[in-house]
């Protein structure tokens, strides 16, 4: 690696002497990817001939220097490898390069055989996994229509699912072990206008881009929660609306303010706090949903309602006016100020 060092250096001299930062960041090569793809590529045909091909690379600065380089894998259409490497300090992750190498060839491995138990569990039961979390094998995307008609029947259906992947993920698995799972439904016409990638690309390079997440969260969906215990799963589960953050404020402001009057008439100080973003349909339902949002009698000394002991429990249509009666509860938080909102 001691010609990249070189490379760098006579490269950062010409940018100095050209006084451009812009050609510095860019045009110069001092801080791009292709010294570190190069020793990476150079390290997977010491160690691991024929085994895995890099694919693409990214820029680690200006967070810590070098590069990330993915790698698919010969024998495994599934998996991706991601390396992070720095060329200039012969160091991938700050260590020795050909174990660090290994250990990323091994994740991601385990990672794709965990997503094939994902992925079969949900299509044994007719829901084909379309975009996953950041981990790869977290907080599936699948899809389907929620009404109030059908809500009930696909909020088991799913929670099926899961129960399935728990059972094959085995007993001593991190789902097994968890306390609950986590399901993102998308509409079909939300995931008709997906951002889909290449095909060429592995599958967890595909399914866990940041640009496929932001075009499935880009309107309005739901996430459905499931309890996990002992490795049984209640597969009714329950569901809340996760919204793109403009119309989630709007919701948040309809709601507190619509509180905030009713509250008036027994605490014409009253102050509500920021609205609790965590919130769940009410079963069977889709156009209806119950959270808690805080409040304080009386503002503090800065006109602020700080650690409030006090809450009000709503329920509310999809655009955030109560329907029906709001309900009171106080004593919210237990003797260390930890907040303690009853079930509901």
């Amino acid at each position: 690696m001691a010609g990249s060092r070189r490379r760098r250096l006579r490269a950062a001299v010409t940018c100095v002497l050209a006084g451009s930062l812009a050609v510095l960041l860019g045009a110069c090569g001092v801080l791009s990817t292709e010294d570190d793809r190069r020793a990476a590529e150079e390290l997977a045909e010491k160690h691991l001939p024929g085994q895995i091909k890099a694919i693409g690379a990214r820029t680690l600065f200006p967070g810590t220097g070098g590069s990330e380089i993915t790698f698919a894998v010969a024998d495994d259409r599934d998996a991706v490898v991601r390396l992070r490497i720095d060329a200039e300090k012969n160091t991938c992750d700050g260590k020795e390069c050909a174990g660090v190498l290994k250990e990323a060839v091994a994740r991601g491995r385990a990672d794709a055989a965990a997503f094939r138990t994902l992925r079969d569990a949900f299509a044994g039961c007719g829901y084909e996994v379309i975009a996953l979390g950041p981990s790869g094998t977290s907080s599936p995307y699948v899809v389907a229509e929620l009404t109030n008609a059908t809500v009930e029947k696909v909020l088991a259906e799913i929670g099926g699912c899961v129960q399935r992947w728990v059972a094959a993920s085995g007993p001593d698995s991190p789902l097994a072990e968890a306390k609950a799972a986590h399901v993102n439904v998308v509409s079909p016409a939300l995931a008709a206008e997906r951002s889909r990638g290449k095909d060429s690309w592995p599958t967890l390079m595909r399914l866990t881009r940041g640009d496929l997440i932001a075009s499935l969260t880009r309107r309005t969906h739901h996430s459905a929660a499931y309890e996990i215990e002992a490795g049984q799963v209640d597969t009714a589960g329950r569901a809340r609306v996760v919204r793109p953050f403009k119309q989630s404020q709007e919701f948040g402001r309809t709601v507190q303010k619509a509180v905030a009057d009713e509250l008036r008439a027994t605490y014409p100080d009253v102050v509500v706090s920021t609205y609790q973003w965590v919130w769940r349909l009410e079963p069977g339902r889709v156009d209806r949903q119950t959270g808690y949002l805080l409040f304080c009698p009386e503002p503090d000394e800065r006109g602020r309602c700080v650690n409030s002991d006090d809450a009000v429990l709503v329920t509310t249509d999809g655009r955030g006016n109560p329907v029906g009666e709001i309900r009171i509860v106080h004593d919210v938080r237990d003797g260390t100020g930890a907040l303690r909102l009853p079930p509901y």
